[in-house]
C-alpha cells in the first residue's frame, strides 16, 4: 500500500477551509489514501470542542478522508510541543504513512523547517539566551522566540514563521519527525483568506473561531462549512448536544480546584514558581470562569497555559500522567472510516504488529497488559464522562463503550 496521507487537526468543526487544505493536499501529494488524526472532546488551546469526537470524525469522512484516529487526551489538551509529538509518535509508529499535510501561515516548508532543526539540536548558546528571556519574567514561547530571533538576527521571514500559531505548530511537527528520525515527508499549504483567531469571514471560508462564534450567536452559518457538516451541526444543536464554550463546566472546575489540596494543584502540568497558591485563592473567591482566569494569568502565565492546567484539574492528569505520555507509543484508536479505510486497517496490522489498534474499547480494556496505555485510554473515557455532562439531553456516561464506530 503506497500514496498515504496524514493530517492532524482540531476540526471544531469541520469548515471549507479545512476541505481546501485536503483537496490541495491529495493534488500536491496524489495520495491515494488519506489519514485524519484529531483532537477528542477537548482541544489544545485549553478549550471544550463545540461537538463530540465521533460527529467531528463523520465530518471528517464525509469531505474525503478514508480513516479517522483520535489523538489521546494527554497529547490533545497540551502544549503545542507535546500535541505534535503525540500525533508524530502515532504516525510515525504505524510504518505506513508516507505524507504528513499541515496548514500554516508562511506556505513555506524551508524556514519552518530550518527553525524545526535548530530547536531539535538546541545549542547551548539557544538554551542559554532561552533561560535570559525566562529570567525576566515573560511566558517560555516569547521567551523563545526572543531569544531564536537573537541567534539567528532579524531575519524577516523567520520573524514571519514565529509570529503566527499554525507556522508555530507546523516547526512543531517537524521538530518531532526529526527527533524520530521519521521517514513520512512534510509538505505545508497556505493558509488563505482566514487567520487562525479571525472572525470574518472571505471567499466562503471563515476561521473555526469565527465559526464557533456564530454558532453561539445562533447564526447561519451553512455558506462556510460543507454541507454535511451543517447537517450533522443542525443535529447536534436540536439534540441538545452542542457545547458551545468551556464556561459550561465552570462549576465543576472550580468545585475541583476548592477540593484539591496545594500539593495536588501543584502535580499539575505547567503549574510552577508557586503557581498553585494564586490557582487556590483565585477558586476560593471565584464563581465565574472568566473572573478565575482573569486572577490567575500574568506575563509568565498565559490565559491559554490557565486554561489548559484547568482542563488537566477538571480530567484529573497530572504531571506523572504526562510524563508517562511523554514516554508512551500510543494506541491507535479509530473513530471511523470508510472501505478504504478498512485497508488501512490491515496495512497497519501487517506493518507493525505489535502496534495497539483499538476498535473496541471494552475488548482493549479487559485484554490490555500495559498499564501505562490503559492510564493513557482511561483519560480519554473519563474525558468522554465529563464532556456529556454539558448536553442539555442525555448527559449519559461511558459513550466509548457503547458508541459505535462512524462507517461511511
Amino acid at each position: 500500500m503506497s500514496g498515504i496521507l496524514a493530517i492532524i487537526s482540531e476540526y471544531n468543526p469541520f469548515h471549507n477551509g479545512h476541505l481546501r487544505h485536503l483537496t490541495f493536499s491529495k493534488q500536491l501529494t496524489k495520495a491515494d489514501f488519506s489519514i485524519a488524526v484529531i483532537s477528542g472532546n477537548f482541544v489544545q488551546r485549553g478549550d471544550v470542542s463545540i461537538i463530540d469526537k465521533w460527529t467531528k470524525a463523520e465530518m471528517a469522512l464525509h469531505a474525503g478522508f478514508d480513516i479517522v484516529l483520535e489523538l489521546p487526551t494527554i497529547y490533545a489538551i497540551s502544549s503545542a510541543e507535546n500535541f505534535a509529538e503525540g500525533a508524530i509518535k502515532m504516525l510515525h509508529s504505524l510504518g505506513i504513512v508516507d505524507y504528513l499535510s499541515f496548514g500554516s501561515e508562511l506556505g513555506e516548508i524551508e524556514p519552518l523547517d530550518d527553525l524545526a532543526t535548530l530547536l531539535h539540536k538546541e545549542p547551548k548558546e539557544l538554551s542559554a539566551l532561552i533561560h535570559q528571556h525566562l529570567k525576566t519574567g515573560v511566558s517560555y514561547p516569547h521567551a523563545r522566540e526572543t531569544a531564536l530571533m537573537q541567534f539567528l538576527g532579524e531575519n524577516p521571514i523567520y520573524k514571519q514563521a514565529l509570529s503566527h500559531p499554525n507556522n508555530i505548530l507546523g516547526i512543531e511537527y517537524l521538530k518531532a519527525l526529526k527527533k524520530y528520525k521519521s521517514k513520512i515527508k512534510p509538505i505545508t499549504i497556505k493558509r488563505e483568506y482566514s487567520d487562525h483567531n479571525s472572525t470574518t469571514i472571505k471567499k466562503g471560508i471563515a476561521s473555526s473561531t469565527a465559526i464557533r462564534h456564530l454558532l453561539q450567536k445562533k447564526k447561519n452559518i451553512h455558506t462556510v462549512v460543507p454541507f454535511e457538516t451543517y447537517e450533522l451541526l443542525e443535529k447536534q444543536i436540536q439534540d441538545g448536544k452542542m457545547i458551545p464554550h468551556l464556561a459550561i463546566f465552570e462549576k465543576e472546575i472550580i468545585y475541583t480546584l476548592r477540593r484539591m489540596t496545594l500539593p495536588e494543584i501543584a502535580s499539575l502540568p505547567d503549574v510552577s514558581e508557586g503557581l498553585e497558591n494564586k490557582i487556590k485563592l483565585a477558586a476560593n473567591h471565584c464563581n465565574h470562569l472568566t473572573d478565575l482566569i482573569q486572577n490567575i494569568k500574568s506575563k509568565r502565565f498565559t490565559a491559554t497555559r490557565i486554561q489548559r492546567i484547568l482542563l488537566y484539574a477538571l480530567l484529573n492528569i497530572s504531571q506523572k500522567d504526562m510524563n508517562i505520555a511523554k514516554r508512551t507509543f500510543p494506541y491507535i484508536r479509530v473513530l471511523g472510516f470508510n472501505k478504504h479505510g478498512k485497508k488501512i486497517i490491515s496495512a497497519m496490522a501487517k506493518q507493525n504488529p505489535k502496534t495497539h489498534i483499538i476498535i473496541s474499547v471494552k475488548k482493549f480494556m479487559d485484554n490490555n497488559l500495559d498499564r501505562h496505555l490503559t492510564n493513557l485510554l482511561s483519560k480519554d473515557i473519563f474525558a468522554t464522562n465529563v464532556y456529556t455532562l454539558g448536553y442539555q439531553n442525555e448527559p449519559v456516561a461511558n459513550l466509548d463503550y457503547t458508541h459505535k464506530i462512524i462507517e461511511i
